[in-house]
């Protein structure tokens, strides 16, 4: 085949139409990324047997430790723990019971006390001033006691009609005095207290 042009300058031609700088530069980067991807992978690599490592550590440890709680843990420190839980049951059981008896028996009380309520309300005005007059009446006979039992006698003073307690007779049985004193309003009843309690 005869060619128009030299082929020694046809070759010339098309070695320097080939421009091959691209695919260089994409080879070039190619290799970059391969690279970089491998260090990557070395290095999560890396990563992944530390992780491993220490968690084998982790897994080491709590075997240890589950062994010598299955061994300090005996038959006979269970049956304790046992014991003590049975004991605690029946307390609780116990003062479940003892709340439950106290329960009815406040219950009881608390009826028998509207009862009570219902039949004074039933009596009225009358019956209220009744209950009023006995409970002052009480009032009075537990003063009068209290003072007796510290030698101190309250009378009512019997020369004037309608008069209240007025006359008070005390009697220290150390020194065996007897002093009586007659309430007739001149002095304070400050100076009584304090008089009674130093003759007393």
């Amino acid at each position: 085949m005869l060619l128009d042009e030299d082929p020694a300058t046809l070759i010339h031609h098309t070695i320097s139409n080939f421009n091959i700088q691209p695919d260089k530069l994409a080879v070039a980067r190619i290799n970059d990324s391969l690279s970089t991807l491998q260090q990557a992978r070395d290095l999560r690599a890396r990563e992944a047997e530390s992780a491993l490592k220490k968690l084998s550590r982790t897994l080491n440890s709590l075997n240890n430790h589950h062994r010598e709680t299955i061994t300090s843990h005996t038959a006979r420190d269970h049956a304790s723990e046992i014991a003590t839980l049975d004991t605690q049951k029946f307390r609780i059981a116990k003062s479940a019971s003892d709340l439950e008896i106290e329960s009815e028996r406040l219950a009881s009380q608390l009826a028998d006390m509207q009862a009570r309520l219902q039949e004074l309300d039933l009596q009225g005005n009358e019956g209220g001033d009744d209950v009023r007059r006995s409970l002052v009446q009480d009032e009075i006979s537990l003063k009068l006691r209290v003072f007796r039992g510290l030698g101190i006698d309250i009378e009512r003073d019997k020369s004037v009609e309608g008069a209240g307690y007025n006359k008070v007779i005390v009697r220290n049985g150390k020194k065996g005095d007897v002093h009586v004193v007659h309430l007739d309003g001149k002095f304070s009843r400050f100076f009584y207290a304090n008089y009674f309690w130093n003759t007393v």
